[in-house]
This record gives structure tokens, sequence and C-alpha cells, in this order.
């Protein structure tokens, strides 16, 4: 049965398009923090650990409301690794770095997503999207505060 819910099949599927990029994106900084939160050591290993999980958690809780939009939409979420790798321009993180530089790449990931997530909002509230735009909005406040969380570690560190 076709999705009616006020959104032309055209603009569900250029936001679908742009909601899997988020999803890869989000997958590919939420699977960086978790190696992150494994790996770190040194004399900030506690708070960092602690913090390292909650902003994976979140994320993992993200990833599938964002999946699940797209399903709402009326299309497919990307849901194997290779499709998710191929959507993200967030790097992939293949050895163990200083806390200092661990922190340094999550706050450029936050960043990037905080970046790339605000014309989405635009795109969103243009097609009468409001639930996307809601849900971006509220992710992209997460990247802006974990940004900010990791900078102030960041400061600790110098």
């Amino acid at each position: 049965m076709e999705v009616d819910i006020g959104i032309t099949k055209t603009a569900r599927k250029k936001i679908a398009d742009k909601l899997a990029i988020f999803l890869a994106d989000t997958y590919a900084l939420y699977l960086k923090t978790q190696n992150f939160h494994w790996n770190v050591a040194g004399p900030e290993f506690f708070s960092l650990h602690l913090l390292f999980e909650k902003q994976y958690d979140d994320m993992a809780e993200a990833v599938d409301e964002i999946a699940e939009r797209i399903r709402a939409l009326g299309f497919y979420a990307p849901g194997s690794f290779t499709a998710l790798k191929k959507l993200t321009k967030i790097t992939e993180e293949n050895k163990v770095v200083s806390s200092k530089e661990m922190l340094k790449r999550l706050i450029k990931s936050h960043e990037y997503i905080a970046k790339v997530g605000k014309p989405l909002i635009r795109f969103t509230q243009e097609s009468y999207d409001d639930i996307t735009s809601d849900m971006i909005i509220k992710r992209l406040h997460f990247h802006e505060k974990a940004a900010w969380m990791l900078r102030a570690h960041l400061e600790k560190l110098k």
C-alpha cells in the first residue's frame, strides 16, 4: 500500500536518501566512539570511558530512530557495513591513538554531522516533513553538545 502522509513520493525519496547518509554518518561515529570507549587509556580513563559509553548509547538509539524514519517514509534503510561505509565520510579508526587524539577525532566527527545536518533540516521543512525535521534538530543538538563536552575534556589534557 502506498504511503500517503502529505509528502510527495519524490520528496519522500529525496528525504530518505539524505537520511540514509545521516544514518551512515551516525553509525560510523557510533562505531568510532565505541572503539575509543574500549581502547581509551591513561589518567583520564575512567571519565572518558564513561563519557564515550554515554555518547555511543545515545547514538545506538538514534541509529534505530533514523532507520525507522526512512521506513516510515516508505523506503528501505541501508543495513550492511558495506552500504553504510559507502555513504559516510566519517573516517574509520584502524589503530589505537592517545586519549587526546581520540577527543580531537570525535570532536571533528560530531561537528561534521552538525554541519551537514543543518541543510537537511531546511530541506525537510520545505518538503513539509516536520517529523523528520524535528528528529534532525534533536540529533544536531546532541552532536553539538557532545562536541562541547569532548572539548571540555580536551582542555583538561593541555
